[in-house]
This record gives C-alpha cells, structure tokens and sequence, in this order.
C-alpha cells in the first residue's frame, strides 16, 4: 500500500520546487492555438453519428445560459452533462479520456486551416461561404444563392457536417462558425430553416475567430531519461544561468509525499515542531533509495522473476501501481529487487505458461503481447489514438448486445465469431449454350500426346511448371462486345494461350444487338457474330475463332469494328459465297445471339469486357492485356492446388466430368450481382429496444433514428415456407438465419415484381423469412395504397400460411390491375382465410402504417418517395435503380452469403441462449446487423492459458456489467511494461475489464535489463486545479532523481509525429543533475505530422526513381516538397492539420507524368486533385500511382543534366534543399559555393560545430552555404543570433 500511496503521491501532485528535490519535466505541445473543448466534444460526438452530432449542436447553445459559477471547472461539467444525455457511461469515459488526450484539437484545427484558406472576409466573426462566394451578412445570402447555379459546387470533405434533411440538387452553403457563440446560433436557426424546406444543402465548419493564446498541450507519448555511458567526454562545461521556467513538482504541504513508506505530508501535519528533522529525514531515504551502485552479475541473473514475485505478492488492486513503480524506476529500485524470494510454483507456472505463449502466440520469453477482446494490440505500431478506436468499436458491440440481452461469457462467445465478410470469390455458371468453346481439351486432336489421367496431377514437378493434363481443368470465358476496343487485344491474349498450348479450355460470348430485325451490314458487332456462326457451321469453332482474328488483324490501332472488315475476310476465304445471305436480316447464322445477351444479363457479371476463371470473373484492374497473362498464368497454378487436394482427398476421381466437379462448388451461385458483393456496406443499427410501433405515426415521428429502426423492426410479421410460426410449431430447428425486409412501392409494377421474386425464392429456402416496408411514390391516399393495405391486413389478421398465399396473389400483375379497375378484394381471397376480420382490417381509414414507412424510408434508409430496396439482416442494398434487375438468383445470392458468413454461426450461439423461435430469429437478424457492421479487421485470437494461480495479475470485472477481457503478457523489466503499466492503470479507469497480466520472464540476465527511467503521459480525464481552473496540461515529472549519474532525454512519440525540442537552456543530451539548481524543464514542440507515401509507375510496376511531389493549399501551391525514393517507392511530407492538395512538382516530373490513380485520400478517384485531409493524430499513408505521358513515354526523368539528373544521396538531398533550379543556377551554385553538411547533437558539440563554421569562414574566400539537420540542435542554439 506505501508504494501506491508514494507514487500517487509523486505523480498527481503540483506545486512549487522542494530545495533538496532534483527533477526534469518535460511537456508537448502543438504549434497551433488550444482549441475550445466544446468544438472536440462535438467531434467526438459526430463520430458517433451525425444526429448525435446537430443534437449537441442544438443542445450546446443552453450550456453559456446555465447557471454556473463561471469556472472553468463548471463549464466543463456543464457541457458534459449536455454532451452525454446521448451516451452509456462507457462512452462518456471514452469522451473524457479523449478530451484529456485532445485528440480532436486536430480535427477542429483541420477545419480552422481550410477556412483560412478560403480565406475568411475580414473583420468578419462568422462568415458564409456559396460556391466559391463568401460574405458575412447573412442578407445578402439569398443574392449569393441566386447565382450559385451558375459556379460550380464545392468539394465536400469525408468529414464535413451536412445537416440530414436537405436537397441534394440545392446550392450548398457552408457557414465557417463556433458553436457556443451567440452569433451562430441565430444564423444556425436560419440556414436550418432554409435546409429543411429544401432550399440549401447546410454544411457546418468549425471556424475560431478569435483563437486562444494558449497551445495544445498533447499527451499519449512516453518521455526517457537514459543513463548515459561516460566513457568519453560529451557534457559541455558552460555554467547555465538560471532558469526562468515555471516546474510542478512537490509542496512542502502535499499531503502525501511518500518515501519507503513514510507519509511526510502526513508527518508534518501531526508533528510541525520538527520541520527540519523531517526533511533531513526526508533527504537521507531519498538518497538512499537512489543508490545505483553496479550489481554482481549472479545478483542479475533473476532479476526478472524477482520483480515479477514483488508485483505478485503485491494486493491485486495494487499491483498495477507496483509494477509501473518498478519498471519505471528500474535503475534504483534493482538492489532492493535483488532480496526478493521467487517461489518454485511461480517460477514453474511461468515456465510452463511459456511454453504456449511461444507454441500458440509465437512469443518468446521476455516479448510482450496485448489483447482486448481477443484483439492484438500491437504496442510497436498502435498508438493511443488508435487504441481509442478499439475501444469505441467494441464498446459499441458489446453495448449492443448487452441491450439485445446477451450478457457475459455469452456475449464474449458472440464476439468472437468471426464474420467478417469473406474474400472467397463467387463464380457464375459456365455450362451455358450461350458460350461457343473454341477447344475441349478432353477430345481435341491436338492435345492427344497429353496425359488424361487427374492422378498426374500429383506427379512432382519442379516449382511453376504447368501441367498438361486432357481434362478441362483450366476454363477461360471471354464476355465481349465486338465493337469495343479493347475486344481485339483480349482475343489476342486468348489466341496466344491457345496457340502455345496453355492447358485452358477458351470460350467465346459475343454480346451484340439482340432486336429481331438487325441488319448485319450495319451493325458490325451482328456482322462479326454471324460470321463466326458460318464459319463455325462450315468448318468448326477453332476455325470460326481464326477467322475472327483476322477479321480484328484487319483492324488498324484505335480504330473500331467496321462492317467491311468483316466483308473483305469473308469475301476472300469463301469468294463463292453470298456475304448478304451470311450477314444480312435474313440469316440464318443467327445462334446465341438472344442467348449470349441473355447470359450476360442474367449472370449478372457487370459491365463489358469480362473475363471467367473457373466462371470467376476477373477484377476490372486485371484486364490490361499485360497483366492478363501474368494473372491468367496465376490462376491456373492457384487452382492447380486445388485439384492436387482434391484428387489426393478423393473428392475428384478420373470417371468424374471435371467441369461438373468445379461448377457444383458451393462458391458458384446462378447470377453475380456487384451491389450484392461490394465491400462498401450499410448495415442498420438494429440495437435499438423499444415498445412503439409504426401504426402510431404520431408518436413515430419523434423518435430518432435508432428508435424508428425499433419501431419497425417491432412492427413486423413475417412470411415463412410452409407457414411455419411459433404460433403453429415449436422446434428449434426453424430458427431462420435469414431475414428479407423488401420495401418499395407495392401499388406499382416495379415494387410488386421485388416482392414476388422474393416470395419465390422463399418457396426453395427454409432459412428465409419475409416481411416488407411500403415506400409509396406519392402521398398515401385510399386509392392508390390498395396493395399495400391488402398485404399489412393479411399480415396482422390472417394465419402466416393463408397470408403467404393471399400476398403471392396480391403481388401478381393481372390481379393489381383488376384492383385498379374496381375489383373486390374478397375475390382473391385464399381458402382458410378470415374474411371478416380481414375486411375490417382492410377498410379502416387509418394509414398510419403507410404514413411511418413513408417517413423511415424518407429518414433512415435515405431513399426517394417510391425506391426499392432489400434490407438483408440488417445490411441496406439500394437504392435499386429503376429498371434494375434484382431476380430470384439475387436472393439466392443474398442468402447464401449470409449464411456462409454469419447467419449460421450466430444461429447456433443463439440457440444456445434457448430464445424462441421468432425471438430467435429476430436475435440473428439483429446481431448480425450489429456484428457485420464493424470495420473489416484481423480476427480475433483465441487464448486459453494453461495457469494463471501463482504468475497472473487478475482484477475482476464489476458484476452485472458489460465488461472488457483484457490479457496481457509482459516481463516486468522490459520497455513494454514501462508503457503498458500506465495504459492498464488508466484502462482500469475508463472501463469495466476482466484484467490478467501473465508474467513472462526471462532466466539468466548477465546485464542490466532496463538502464532508462520513463515516464508515459498519460490522464484519464482533463484535470484541474484547487480554484477550479484547467490545470496545466500533462507533464511528464521524474523526481527525487539520483544526481550522480549523466542522464539523456529522449521523446517516444507516434511514428507519424515531428518533434523538435523549443525551450530549455539546459543540455538535454547530457544532464548531470548535481550541476543543476532545482529543476530541469524541457518543452518540445509538435512541429509536423507527417504524410507518408508510396508510389508506382503502373507501366513498369517499379517506383519512378527521382519524382517529386509537392504540398500546398489553393492559395500556396507549392508549401512543402518531397522525392520519391527508389526504396519501396517511400515518400513522406511534412504537413499539419488541414486540407491539403498533392501535386507533381512543376518541371519535369509534371512535364514527363500524370497521377493515374490514388488510395487512401480524400478525393474521389477519378478528381483531377488529389486531396489530403489531415484531421487526427494518426499515421496517414496513400498510395500514388503514375503513368507516363503518351509523348513522353522515351523519355527518363533523370536524364537531362538537371539537379535531377544527379546521382548520389548528397546531391538528392541538395536537390530537395535548393529546389531543383535551372541547368545555369547549378552550375553557377557548384561553382561558387561551398555547401557543408553538419550534423551536432548536445552543446558540446555545437561548441565544436561553431569553432568550425569560424575556423571555415576565416580561412576560406569562397561563398560558404551551411546546411543543419535541425531536429538534433538544442533551443540554444537555433536561438543563436549570430547564426542567422
């Protein structure tokens, strides 16, 4: 308990310097002004969901009204309380964890950077800004809005506030403001007003007018104080002068101030008489502790486990605290260490425990791991900032399920399914009439010298050797449109393979004109078709397909597919021959033109030219006819493992048709749909747990969207095969995985066609249940909801079987049409049917059903009066467009996914719980939604420790909460658990965890293990001080230090952080206490965040060797620049929080290539800029690929005498340093300049460098150019005014 009382004591404590008490501080912060806490929150809350986002808004402008003292203490709970009415108490610690870290301050400086670069009108507090226009009077917005139309729309970033209800065909205004201002509420009401009616699209930008004086002061790094070796002389002997720097370290009157145990705050309190005695006594424990005399090399020896038996006999609760004390102390506390006794059981269960940590985790003794949740979390590479991502993600998965009612270890078995959608790829069918193979492998002629046998296929080869095998296993289909002009150069890859006897089976779709009365001597694609048909009829298809090439040889580079190309080869091998008859409306050479258009339709492949593997379509990316040999070539080694498997497992035997085998392949589905496949995915949170319902429209439009997802989730009755309910049959076995909600317009054609698809798909499927979503095309009348009023009356009165029935009927076309015309809905009634009740249910005036729908669909799934959709599990596919083809084979689709991803392993967890049917089902559709959702990530480990009796820290979760599983594996004498000791403690703060810490030690040291003292800054929530002021920001204090040894501070920040230290007078590289007053007190600064890169030639796959990139804004272009490095094509530029543009420098790189494309940037795709919005703490890393020039492809950027063309990292560098000037300014520069290179680290050295600039300057007549690597000077000496 002493230890933890002394280091609380030592660490939460501020005041004024001790006299005797010797110290080093360090602090961090930014360049750019504090940013108002009330701006982060509102971030931290957009995170959470743009509604949360306006709602804070809205709510925010009550918190100056408030009656509060005025304090800063005060406003911060105030706007607290107002932020988290919206939050679970895990959420509001994670805000206060991030305000404390200010990970937002970027966010909101992003947002201050793009409005100066507007730039703001001046004298202007707020200002507007309309398609380029920008004022500050909010009357002449209307004059600004009339003539947007006419300027194009600005560029909205991925992070941009847009208010929900707005027009997207409006103008867009954008209002540069700080909430809490006075001023921007009332504008704020107005521009909402404008939006809601559809006038203007509202975006909101944080804009501080007036900044703050003050700096961010950042936390989430650890600081070191190394011992240094003196085996040669590095500290300067310059006396420093007194130091006018304000340090927090111990006050006479802490109430604490803990040494070995003795309480001297305390003491003091009782005994005021003897002061003096006690800080002798004080002194005498301070010195002896901070004795660091070397130890004997067997005193080192167990270390390790010696220190992992002081944190274990420590109380749980205290454990945390001591071994964060010890590792971070190391140095002084490692004699003391030496007397502890390791137990034989420790010292066992650890060893053991090593043994799976190294079999199942890959961890030596000695190395560190961290998981939450089963997640990895790698101390190397994840910083803090990430580390709160983690934990938002998950603690919005857990909370979900907790609200569904999965709790404890049920809830951790949930998480752990992994149901990350799989990359496996879906194949379409290719044993269609519709394709025209052009050889078979299996009785082809020219393939009889092979062998036929698939047990060959286990014969050994040498490595990337194909196999000649007589059966198909290889199928190449080409999908084309004659005409397109690419056609010719895919066929030439398909006529190489089949010339050099590549063992694929190559097939021909010729999609084309598919109308009855086509003339093929005007359509040349009808042209090329029937002429291969004939060809194919009087010869064969290996024939047809020659002829076909030299049709396309006919074809000059850049041209298209003309009509006479066909005639002229036609003419010339069949003179004889009526080329009319052949090509002309009357042919009767007309096979598969209907039918190719119809596979290609109905397969669903995407757009034209494809290409199947195996009936798998290639990626768009894949078809550049260079790279579709290599991939090709890929493929068919790929599958060739496959094969291997199989016929060793004895899955394929010779007598099996191959193709038969590949097509009966669980990944092959009837038709491909890419809205269905696509990565980017929607899911609704279906989390929400409430008792409304949609039949009350009244009490449905107040609910937000979460709610109203309850509310119609709440709402509905389901359609099943065979009609099997829980109100007819109980049996666990019709727990469906599957959930449809179709929604559309049921009273047209297009919404009927949806619904009726589905239901058919149902009829083959008994993990489907049905239901649907009205999204009427026009106000709800009587007349114009018949449908849908007859389906919600079958579904709330009838018996599921007689409603499937009734609703089949219903959404057939003939039947829709006689309700048009005046029909009786009691005609179509189904036999079973309630007539009675149903009718009543029928013709009840009330649509408020209708009325909820229109509103959710308007609202939540953002979808125009009258749009279909599919709502799968939760998961939005939609809008459909109108005419697009969404059939049978779709759902089919749909489901067979779910089910392989996710529906069937939640369906199994579920059933375990032991829930009904419908609330079971009801549980995997809503758990899948919620599990689906989350970003794509590594999956989780499973761990199962083989002990945890005597080597674990364990602290127990808070019953009846959600809680994290947190294991950590850690040698206490190690970086790691310098780090790790501060994260688990402030962890253990913010959320409710299941804590282990596994000791993983290492035997026989022979040196010391830890030689620094480190300190990671780190705060749960923002502090203050006793006046109820902001205290200031977090430091990092070692105290009490040893005095003897020489000390040197390093700074261990995130990878993507330019750090640069800006004011001490003291040496930082070489601290010797004893020389020192009181206090050393280093404050760096966060110079930039780093942009980093990599990019490719996309012709040669290499990196082009000497590029240059550019960083600015649109009103400095040119602000920072780099050189893409021949390594890794690696590329890094310095750059802060804001939006900035990437260009090609001008001169040759812009002269010579052009960006081809980019990944991991703001901007869309196919911008002509590309945009990089700088708005965290995090690494940002893009990818940049180039192309070329088509006039410059001869030529080498490094080729033409240029600074560019010079070779060497000195020249380079010199290059990046002067700018790349003219041939002439080169030439002058070497001439007549002297460039010297220095590189000085401590202020010794920087004595030497400056004795040698004079020594230079004095003895030399040419001009002299110095150039520093200024991250390794001291503030001294930059501060220099000699220097500059």
């Amino acid at each position: 308990m002493g230890i933890l009382i002394a280091v609380l004591g030592i660490w939460f404590s501020s005041s004024l310097v001790k006299g005797d008490s010797k110290a080093v501080t360090t602090s961090l912060t930014t360049k750019w002004s504090s940013t108002p806490l009330l701006l982060e929150t509102s971030e931290f809350l957009s995170e959470e969901g743009q509604e949360k986002f306006w709602n804070f808004v809205e709510a925010s402008q009550n918190i100056k009204t408030s009656e509060h003292d005025g304090s800063d203490y005060s406003s911060y709970q105030e706007m607290l309380k107002v932020a988290c009415q919206s939050l679970s108490p895990l959420q509001q610690n994670l805000l206060k964890f991030s305000l404390s870290l200010r990970s937002y301050s970027a966010t909101v400086q992003a947002f201050q950077q793009i409005a100066a670069d507007e730039p703001p009108p001046k004298g202007c507090t707020l200002f507007f800004a309309v398609h380029g226009e920008k004022t500050c009077e909010f009357d002449s917005l209307g004059n600004l809005l009339q003539a947007a139309s006419e300027r194009p729309k600005p560029f909205l970033f991925k992070g941009d506030h847009k208010y929900p209800v707005s027009n997207p065909e409006s103008p867009v205004v954008i209002l540069y403001a700080e909430i809490g201002s006075e001023e921007f509420y009332r504008y704020h009401k107005s521009l909402v007003l404008r939006a809601e009616a559809g006038e203007i699209t509202y975006v909101l930008r944080h804009y501080i007018a007036n900044p703050s004086k003050e700096k961010v002061y950042l936390s989430g790094y650890g600081v070191e104080l190394a011992i240094k070796s003196t085996e040669y002389k590095a500290k300067d002997d310059t006396q420093v002068k007194g130091t006018d720097v304000n340090a927090t370290v111990i006050d006479e009157n802490d109430p604490i101030d803990e040494v070995q145990g003795f309480l001297f705050g305390k003491l003091r309190q009782l005994y005021p008489d003897l002061t003096e005695e006690l800080k002798e006594l004080r002194k005498h424990l301070v010195e002896s502790t901070n004795e660091m005399a070397p130890l004997k090399v067997w005193q080192l020896q167990d270390l390790s486990f010696q220190t992992a038996a002081r944190i274990l006999t420590a109380p749980p609760v205290d454990a945390l605290m001591v071994m964060k004390d010890l590792s971070q102390n190391f140095p002084t506390k490692a004699r003391a260490i030496t007397k502890t006794v390791v137990s034989s059981e420790l010292r066992a269960e650890i060893e053991e425990n090593q043994k799976y940590f190294k079999g199942t985790l890959g961890l030596q003794p000695g190395d560190s791991a961290l998981f939450i949740n089963g997640l990895l979390i790698d101390l190397d590479t994840q910083d803090i900032f990430s580390l709160i991502d983690v934990l938002r993600n998950e603690a919005h998965v857990m909370e979900g399920l907790h609200s569904l009612g999965i709790e404890g270890l049920s809830l951790h078995n949930v998480l752990k399914l992994n149901i990350q959608p799989s990359d496996s790829d879906y194949a379409v069918d290719i044993r269609s009439p519709a394709i025209s193979w052009i050889n078979n492998l299996e009785v082809d002629s020219r393939y009889n010298s092979w062998p036929s046998n698939v047990q060959e296929l286990l014969r050994p080869t040498f490595p990337g050797v194909i196999r000649q095998i007589r059966k198909n296993f290889h199928n190449f289909v080409l999908i084309v449109d004659p005409t397109h002009e690419t056609t010719a150069e895919l066929l030439n890859v398909a006529e190489m393979f089949f010339s050099n006897h590549i063992p694929l089976r190559i097939g021909l779709v010729f999609v084309v004109n598919d109308s009855e009365d086509v003339d093929g001597l005007q359509d040349p694609g009808v042209a090329l078709l029937r002429a291969y048909n004939y060809v194919a009829q009087e010869m064969d298809n290996n024939y047809a397909f020659q002829t076909v090439m030299s049709i396309y040889n006919k074809v000059k580079t850049g041209d298209q597919l003309k009509v006479e190309h066909v005639v002229s080869v036609l003419e010339k091998q069949y003179p004889y021959v009526e080329v009319n008859g052949i090509l002309g409306i009357d042919s009767a050479y007309d096979q598969n033109r209907k039918a190719a258009r119809g596979y290609y339709e109905q397969t669903g492949v995407g757009p034209l030219p494809v290409v199947l593997f195996n009936g798998m379509p290639f990626q768009k990316d894949q078809l550049d006819p260079d790279d579709l040999e290599t991939v090709t070539m890929h493929k068919i080694l790929e599958t060739t493992s496959i094969f291997q498997r199989a016929v060793y497992l004895g899955e394929l035997s010779n007598d099996q048709d191959v193709v038969e085998y590949i097509m009966n392949q669980p990944n092959v589905v009837p038709r491909i749909n890419s809205r269905i496949l696509m990565s980017d995915r929607e899911y609704l949170d279906l989390t929400g747990m409430n008792n409304f319902y949609v039949d009350d429209f009244a009490r449905f439009t107040t609910l937000d969207s979460k709610d109203k997802t309850a509310a119609v989730a709440n709402s509905m009755t389901y359609l099943t095969k065979k009609g099997m309910s829980s109100k007819e049959i109980y049996d666990d076995s019709f727990v469906r995985p599957v959930t449809f909600w179709i929604v559309g317009d049921f009273d047209k054609p297009s919404g009927r066609q949806l619904l009726y698809d589905a239901i058919k798909h149902q009829k083959s499927s008994n993990n489907v249940r049905i239901s649907m979503i009205n999204n009427p095309s026009e106000d709800p009348n009587s007349q114009n909801t018949l449908v849908a009023k007859a389906i919600w009356a079958a579904l709330q009165t009838q018996t599921s079987n007689n409603a499937k029935n009734f609703i089949t009927k219903m959404a057939k076309e003939e039947i829709a049409k006689a309700l048009e015309a005046g029909a009786d809905i009691l005609e179509f009634a189904v036999g079973g049917m309630d007539i009675n009740i149903f009718k009543e249910a029928f013709e009840s005036p009330k649509v408020d059903f209708i009325l909820s729908h229109a509103i959710y669909c308007r609202d939540v799934l953002k979808l125009k009066k009258g749009q279909r959709a599919v709502i799968s599990n939760g998961r939005i596919i939609g809008p459909l467009e109108d005419g697009e083809m969404f059939n049978q084979d779709d759902f089919h689709l749909l489901e067979n996914i779910i089910l392989k991803t996710s529906g069937q392993k939640i369906k199994s967890q579920i059933q375990q719980l032991g829930f009904e049917e419908d609330l079971a089902s009801d549980l995997v559709m809503k758990v899948d939604a919620l599990l689906s959702a989350q970003p794509k990530g590594e999956a989780r480990i499973e761990y199962h420790f083989f002990e945890e009796r005597y080597s674990a820290v364990k602290l127990r979760p808070k019953e009846g909460e959600t809680y994290f599983d947190v294991v950590a594996i850690v040698d206490p004498v190690t970086r790691d658990a310098q780090r790790l000791a501060p994260l688990l403690l402030v962890l253990n703060q913010l959320i409710n965890m299941n804590l282990r810490v596994f000791m993983n030690c290492q035997s026989k040291l022979s040196d010391m293990p830890l030689k620094s003292f480190y300190r990671y800054v780190l705060e749960p929530e923002i502090s203050f001080t006793a006046d109820n002021n902001f205290a200031p920001g977090p430091i990092a204090k070692f105290l009490d230090m040893p005095q003897s040894p020489l000390f040197t501070l390093n700074l261990n920040t995130p990878e993507s952080w330019m750090v640069e230290s800006v004011r001490t007078p003291y040496d930082l590289d070489n601290i010797y206490l004893e020389e020192v007053d009181n206090v050393v007190a280093a404050e760096y600064e966060l110079e930039y965040l780093l942009l980093e890169g990599h990019c490719y030639d996309i012709t040669t796959g290499q990196p082009p060797r000497g590029l240059q990139f550019t960083l600015g804004t649109s009103t400095s272009p040119v602000i920072v620049d780099t050189i893409v490095m021949a390594n890794l094509g690696y590329f890094q530029l310095k750059a802060n929080p804001g939006a900035w543009t990437l260009r090609l420098r001008k001169g040759r790189s812009e002269d010579i290539y052009r960006i081809y494309s980019h990944d991991g940037t703001d901007s869309p795709p196919e911008a002509s800029e590309v945009i990089v919005v700088l708005n965290n703490f995090k690494s940002k890393i893009i990818k940049v690929k180039v192309q070329k020039k088509l006039d410059m492809m001869n030529e080498d950027l490094l080729s033409d005498g240029t600074s560019e063309n010079e070779s060497g990292f000195w020249e380079s560098l010199k290059w990046g340093f002067t700018g790349g000037q003219k041939n002439e300014d080169v030439k002058q520069d070497k001439d007549d300049v002297l460039n010297i290179f220095s590189v000085a680290s401590g202020h010794l050295y920087e004595r030497f460098l400056r004795i040698m600039m004079l020594s230079v300057l004095k003895h030399t007549k040419t001009p002299l150019k110095f150039w520093f690597l200024k991250n390794y000077l001291s503030p001294t000496f930059k501060r220099n005014k000699e220097l500059r």
